[in-house]
């Protein structure tokens, strides 16, 4: 008889094995990153491994559905807030720390190296969707509260706030000499700017 699963002991090899895979995608590229290196970080068994990811590709895919649940948890967990341009804030505090994790540069060029497959692209595009929709709704009800300037749909503010924050990111991903603590505050000013109330 087969030994029922801990789902908690369960989650936590997944993440051990997630992040000993954005460390060694960081470090190595994607097509340099091989399974055997991701166990050695992880300190697991090749059958272990296999068990979670039956290929390299479901890691990195694993990696950007994690990402994916935290953005969606991240506006669930303020959705009753009565304060938008605090939460609004609050995403690009938590989209900022995530690019200071040291293996965020090499993490973003991995991402961004050709020959992923559909799968990949097709969840890239669902995490830029699903944080533009949220932060729209947050923008409409910072308009409607007359926080942000209001001469522009929330949609393209969102679009635009999106747009410096990717682009913040790719900078990231591209220029080594490019450090987010120095940069930041300057994206913030950018992103005040854009937004603030007339």
């Amino acid at each position: 008889m087969a030994r029922p699963i801990d789902p908690d002991r369960h989650q936590a090899r997944r993440l051990q094995i997630i992040d000993a895979g954005l460390t060694v995608f960081s470090r190595q590229g994607y097509a340099g990153a091989t399974t055997a290196g991701i166990c050695r970080e992880a300190g697991i068994s090749s059958g272990t491994f296999f068990h979670y990811f039956p290929k390299k590709s479901d890691l990195l895919e694993g990696i950007l559905q994690l990402s994916l649940t935290e953005a969606q948890e991240f506006f669930a967990q303020r959705a009753e807030r009565t304060d938008p341009l605090g939460v609004i804030w609050e995403y690009v505090d938590h989209e900022l720390a995530d690019l200071e994790d040291p293996r965020a540069a090499g993490f973003i060029s991995a991402v961004n190296s050709p020959g992923h497959g559909e799968r990949v692209q097709a969840l890239l595009a669902e995490l830029g969707r699903n944080n533009r929709e949220a932060l729209t709704q947050w923008l409409d009800r910072a308009q409607q509260a007359e926080l942000v300037r209001t001469d522009l749909s929330a949609g393209r503010l969102a679009a635009w706030v999106m747009v410096i924050i990717d682009g913040f990111a790719g900078q990231v991903g591209t220029d080594e000499s490019f450090e987010v603590a120095v940069e930041k505050p300057l994206l913030y000013e950018t992103l005040r700017s854009l937004l603030k109330a007339s």
